[in-house]
């Protein structure tokens, strides 16, 4: 008895102390500011001079940032070159002449690399092209708005 009672305590102790302690892994718009000032910047060119070339070029990035987030979550497999080992998500079957916007992120990570070697996670680089992409549709659809 006094053993389920001791269970008990701890049990409900664990669980109002889970529940009680503050979020410390929160979400920072602002995250690469000090490990990779220029990121917003690299990202923001790029993306300007894909949708200028290409206007559907931000509704592709889109798209490729949703299918990479939508069965697993958000961690850029879908941009995974094939290995000699494993057939990456970029050529698979279903991602064949289905998705584009590929060389645009690989010339955006390639300038960030460049820029600050291996800091900012692709994943990142995807969500933030896909966002500047948005931004651009519409500063683009209605000129008398600031894009930034």
């Amino acid at each position: 008895m006094a053993s389920s009672v001791a269970k008990f305590f701890f049990l409900s102790l664990l669980a109002v102390s889970l529940i009680a302690s503050p979020g410390g892994a929160q979400l920072s718009a602002n995250f690469y500011s000090t490990s990779c000032p220029n990121l917003l910047t690299i990202v923001r060119n790029q993306m300007t001079q894909a949708v200028n070339n290409d206007a559907r070029m931000a509704a592709s990035i889109l798209r490729l940032f949703f299918h990479d987030c939508f069965v697993n979550g958000c961690d850029a497999s879908v941009l995974l070159d094939d290995t000699t080992t494993l057939t990456g998500e970029k050529n698979a079957g279903p991602n064949q002449n289905s998705l584009r916007g590929f060389a645009v992120i690989d010339n955006i990570k390639t300038r960030v690399e460049a820029a600050c070697n291996a800091t900012v996670s692709c994943a990142d680089i995807l969500a933030l092209a896909a966002r500047d992409g948005v931004v651009l549709v519409i500063y683009i659809l209605s000129p008398r708005i600031s894009p930034y």
